[in-house]
């Protein structure tokens, strides 16, 4: 596993990214992520990406996060496995991409540039990642369908802030830690917290299977693009209809 964070100053209003939160924030996973870390900050100071990274696929350096492209357009902070990265990168190539790393992270910004938000149709595996797209002024958060790997986030109207531990974006000091009722509630009543909440009013987590898109208008998306139990509910009526 790895952690990955971020800070989105999309608003105008809001003040540019200050480091020494997202280095909090950041290093507050080092358990998750023991074998290096990484930071980019935009020259504008209205984006920051971090990572804290755990070495499995490509322990050299190219497997370094956060990852740009060649251009610098689109970078990328990646957690999780793509078990078809493989083919995904051989087609890619085929359509003339070039790779300069072997790890599975730089075929996401490929594969996004290929596909845009359809990226999420193409992969296999266990998955939470953030691309910043720069030229659309765009951030791109998704989250694989079983919701293996955590993905939460803060939104407070002119900051988006998102990390892989809910106790990594507390230890920032920037989000809102008033107690989320619904949040206690499913605790107390069934042992866990249901998604998307969080024991905090400020935090949400990325639902399973979802897409969050935010950009520098403020513009906000927030979409299912797979429902695992709205797929076995299809198969079982399709099951239930042949037997008939």
């Amino acid at each position: 596993m790895c952690g990955i964070a971020e800070i989105f100053a999309y608003s105008n209003s809001a003040p540019p990214v200050v480091q020494g939160e997202i280095l909090k924030i950041r290093d507050a996973m080092i358990p998750r992520g023991p074998d290096g870390a990484g930071l980019w900050t935009a020259p504008n100071g209205r984006v920051s990406l971090a990572h804290r990274r755990l070495s499995i696929i490509d322990l050299s350096g190219a497997g370094a996060q956060p990852m740009a492209t060649a251009d610098g357009s689109l970078r990328v902070v990646f957690n999780g496995e793509i078990y078809n990265y493989r083919e995904l990168r051989r087609e890619l190539e085929g359509q003339g991409h070039r790779f300069h790393s072997n790890s599975d992270t730089e075929v996401l910004l490929h594969l996004y540039r290929q596909h845009g938000l359809g990226i999420v149709n193409w992969l296999r595996g266990m998955y939470a990642f953030a691309i910043w797209d720069r030229p659309r002024g765009k951030l791109f958060l998704a989250r694989d369908p079983f919701g293996i790997k955590p993905l939460y986030y803060a939104d407070d109207g002119r900051t988006l802030r998102f990390a892989s531990q809910v106790k990594a974006l507390l230890a920032g000091g920037a989000v809102d830690t008033s107690p989320q009722p619904e949040g206690h509630a499913g605790f107390f009543l069934w042992g866990y917290v249901p998604e998307p909440y969080t024991l905090f009013k400020g935090i949400r987590a990325l639902p399973a299977g979802s897409i969050l898109v935010k950009d520098l208008r403020g513009s906000h998306e927030l979409r299912n693009f797979c429902s695992i139990p709205a797929e076995l509910e299809q198969a079982y009526a399709a099951g239930t209809q042949s037997v008939r």
